[in-house]
């Protein structure tokens, strides 16, 4: 099995997620007591957040790299960055490190083209929603997407940072989010795209009009991908 290294910590309820979903993938796959291969880099997501909020993400990028060169230097043969915002400075992050860096939006673009969806709305923060850098990967799988509904994304942003980070949950934020993808959907679209690793906390993803995709989940379900390549699973015993 190969060992993945996360980077977490942005948030730490994201990061549960993603140890959760990994083992339980690899247990389900191989049997028995089987279990991931995971080195975990938890930053003080605190101190990213100032950096974010100054737009000073060149320093945001150092704190990804640094957490990255430890991840490959004890072992990871390859890394994921456990949130979709700090997917901004993907490209800096990668480029100075050897192992693959697998990137959510391109994981969750692949799903989609693999399902055959053509159109979809995303939906995650403030800069998902609304800049080039996710939206752009999503495209680049033949996914158009129709445009923002900034109207909506400022409430969003708040419901993710002020509750789901904390993992705190209301009734008005997922009654808010319910009627915001139920508004979605009446869209010409075929699918929503969860594009922040909390919202899942807050939104049925099986239970709506259309497909939805969790990009979490769907990070993960690469990263168990990519540790049992070549791994079979254990033959019950007669």
């Amino acid at each position: 099995m190969r060992t993945i290294g996360l980077i977490g910590g942005m948030s730490w309820v994201s990061t549960e997620t993603y140890y959760r979903r990994i083992n339980s993938e690899v247990q389900r796959r191989l049997g028995g007591f089987n279990s991931a291969h995971l080195l975990i880099e938890s930053v003080n997501f605190n101190d990213v957040a100032r950096l974010q909020l100054h737009d000073d993400w060149d320093a945001a990028a150092e704190v990804m790299i640094r957490s990255a060169k430890r991840l490959e230097q004890a072992g990871s043969t390859a890394i994921l960055i456990c949130a979709n915002s700090m997917h901004k400075i993907y490209d800096q992050v990668a480029s100075q490190v050897d192992v693959p860096v697998l990137h959510i939006a391109d994981c969750v673009g692949d799903r989609m083209k693999a399902d055959g969806i053509k159109r979809a709305a995303l939906i995650g923060t403030r800069n998902v929603m609304t800049e080039g850098f996710y939206r752009k990967r999503l495209v680049a799988k033949d996914v158009a997407l129709v445009p923002p509904d900034l109207g909506r994304a400022e409430e969003i942003d708040r419901i993710i940072y002020e509750e789901l980070m904390f993992s705190r949950t209301s009734r008005d934020s997922e009654r808010s989010l319910k009627t915001f993808i139920t508004n979605i959907a009446k869209q010409d679209i075929e699918a929503i795209v969860l594009g922040c690793t909390e919202l899942a906390m807050i939104v049925d993803t099986k239970a709506n009009v259309l497909p939805i995709y969790d990009s979490a989940e769907i990070h993960c379900d690469a990263a168990v991908e990519w540790m049992l390549s070549g791994v079979e699973p254990e033959k019950p015993e007669l």
